[in-house]
């Protein structure tokens, strides 16, 4: 049995909105564990789980690398884009021809948008109260 302290790891961190992902590529048979848990088991709908994917079906991949990821914060959209994001960067690590590929897809560049913070006197960030003419 081969020392798993020896074998290979490429390493990345992903972030999306208040999420973020730590991501562990591993040469394998594409066996894919998101906190400990495997894809199929994850709450997650059939679109979030093809953009999980993308970075490794663009790059064909997806049989080659087994993923480990631990991701903490946000909710379930930040979380399934920050291990993409952290998919992508490792992947970028791994090779750098990959990198054109990933790039045209906007998959490299972090998704820098947040929730905009509440202000005063106003219902939401920018809802106001309802205006009355009478």
């Amino acid at each position: 049995m081969a020392d798993k302290s020896k074998q290979v790891k490429y390493y990345a961190t992903g972030k999306r909105k208040e999420a973020i992902a730590k991501v562990w590529l591993i040469p394998g048979t594409g066996k894919i564990v998101i906190n400990k848990k495997s894809l199929e088991d994850l709450n997650v709908s059939i679109t979030q789980r093809t953009k999980l994917l993308k970075p490794l079906l663009l790059t064909k991949t997806n049989d080659r690398y087994d993923v480990i990821s631990s991701v903490s914060g946000g909710g379930i959209s930040g979380q399934v884009d920050a291990v993409m994001h952290g998919i992508a960067k490792a992947l970028n690590i791994i090779s750098e021809e990959y990198r054109p590929l990933l790039k045209t897809e906007g998959l490299l560049t972090r998704d820098d948008r947040i929730v905009e913070r509440k202000k005063y006197g106003k219902k939401k960030a920018r809802k106001g109260t309802q205006y009355r003419k009478r």
